[in-house]
């Protein structure tokens, strides 16, 4: 229903009964967005700001969760898909990583790493990496990266390339829009060479494409 809200941020709350939000007015239209410390803490009260939205529909009750980038939202989506994990859980997973380090995570599979986040026990951090690690890097579905006019140092490997497309398909984003990425990446960081480190400069300059 909603991609994202454009408006004056006028205010934001840290703790307050209603939980961390934001309020943005939208056209004379206050909308009040549930967020993270991680999000709350990019904002100024007063200005102007694009808050990328999730609508939560409830038996009793709707509410948007909000976050200052696309992919952050997106992740936010993938994580309540695994039974279990609600709207506060899947915040406060997104308080406790980046979207880097989380996705690293998944693909070292890592649940002693996963369950450093409040609220998330060994087993559940168990079960989010088995739910979600074939979603994030789906292998069979995706073509790979024509590295051939990419000038890459000696130390990336063809599969941390490979990995990276596969997060920023399985993210909504084009083939093309991931190579374009991944190239401006290792054509301007040579010192870029973990999976890790091209997926965090690659959803960078994705965000600043928006």
């Amino acid at each position: 229903m909603y991609d994202y809200l454009k408006g004056h941020l006028v205010s934001k709350q840290l703790n307050s009964y209603r939980g961390t939000h934001i309020v943005v007015e939208v056209n004379n239209v206050g909308y009040c967005i549930s967020t993270g410390k991680r999000t709350i803490e990019k904002l100024e009260e007063n200005t102007e700001v694009k808050i990328y939205v999730s609508l939560s529909h409830k038996e009793d009750s709707m509410s948007l969760t909000g976050f200052t980038t696309k992919e952050e939202r997106d992740i936010f989506n993938v994580l309540q898909s695994v039974s279990g994990i609600g709207v506060k859980l899947a915040v406060l997973i997104l308080d406790e990583f980046s979207i880097a380090e989380l996705i690293d995570i998944m693909i070292r599979e890592d649940a002693k790493e996963l369950s450093r986040a409040k609220g998330v026990g060994a087993k559940v951090a168990q079960k989010i990496i088995i739910e979600l690690k074939d979603k994030l890097i789906n292998w069979s579905n995706v073509t790979p990266v024509d590295v051939s006019d990419i000038e890459t140092s000696k130390e990336v490997e063809t599969e941390a390339i490979v990995e990276v497309q596969s997060v920023l398909v399985s993210l909504g984003y084009s083939a093309n829009e991931a190579k374009a990425a991944i190239k401006e990446v290792l054509n301007y960081k040579k010192d870029c060479v973990k999976t890790e480190d091209i997926l965090k400069y690659s959803l960078e300059f994705l965000s600043r494409m928006v």
